[in-house]
């Protein structure tokens, strides 16, 4: 990832695509083990996403297109 991409905070993103209504309902999402980025779980909500990359959170998969 370059420093000049376009990257979101996962929090953001998870709001952004619907998978969360609030900060705080993203929060506790990603902070009990729920969410997986690139196959690996994620639980900090300041993880910056990058375009391709792939999350998923409550059996729904997402990509990233910046």
């Amino acid at each position: 990832m370059t420093e000049n991409a376009p990257q979101i905070r996962l929090d953001q993103f998870l709001k952004f695509v619907g998978a969360a209504g609030t900060g705080g309902e993203a929060k506790f999402v990603i902070q009990t083990g729920e969410v997986k980025v690139n196959g690996q779980t994620e639980t900090r909500r300041s993880h910056k996403l990058a375009n391709g990359d792939v999350v998923l959170v409550g059996g729904r998969t997402y990509t990233v297109n910046l």
